[in-house]
């Protein structure tokens, strides 16, 4: 197995521990609203946010793994 594969495969059994261990219900007060949810849910729609944030910020700075930016010099 390829080392990236294994830690992507560690990160993935570590998160769902944690989900499993984090069953109760929590308030979220978000200015005038107050929301009820499991603190599962919360901490996986956290998750998925800061992918997406990430994702996009990149995106928008044009970053490229592995690949350096084009500067005009070589």
């Amino acid at each position: 197995m390829k080392p990236k594969m294994i830690s992507i495969a560690v990160a993935v059994i570590l998160f769902l521990i944690i989900l499993v261990q984090n069953t109760q219900v929590v308030v979220v007060k978000l200015l005038f609203w107050e929301i009820s949810m499991s603190q599962i849910l919360l901490i996986a729609l956290t998750l998925l946010a800061g992918m997406g944030t990430g994702f996009t910020m990149a995106k928008i700075s044009g970053y490229r793994a592995g690949k350096p930016k084009s500067g005009g010099t070589t």
